[in-house]
C-alpha cells in the first residue's frame, strides 16, 4: 500500500503533463487561448479528483498483490 502523500505526487505530476496536452489540444480545437486554457483546467481539476479517489480505493484491494 502507498501513502496518501504519494497518490497525491503521482496525480499532481500526471495531471500536470494532462494539462499542458489539453491546453494544446483546446487551443488547437478552438483557436483561442482563453478557451483552450479554461477547458483543460476544468478538464485537469476533475481528471485529478477523479485519479486521486481512484488510487485511494485500489490501494484498499488486496486483490493481483503478491506478497512476499
Amino acid at each position: 500500500m502507498e501513502t496518501a502523500r504519494r497518490t497525491l505526487v503521482k496525480a499532481v505530476l500526471w495531471n500536470a503533463l494532462g494539462l499542458v496536452v489539453m491546453g494544446v489540444v483546446g487551443l488547437v480545437m478552438t483557436g483561442s487561448v482563453a478557451l483552450g486554457g479554461a477547458m483543460a483546467v476544468l478538464n485537469t481539476a476533475i481528471g485529478l479528483a477523479c485519479y486521486i479517489v481512484y488510487e485511494r480505493i485500489w490501494s484498499r484491494i488486496r486483490w493481483g498483490r503478491l506478497h512476499g
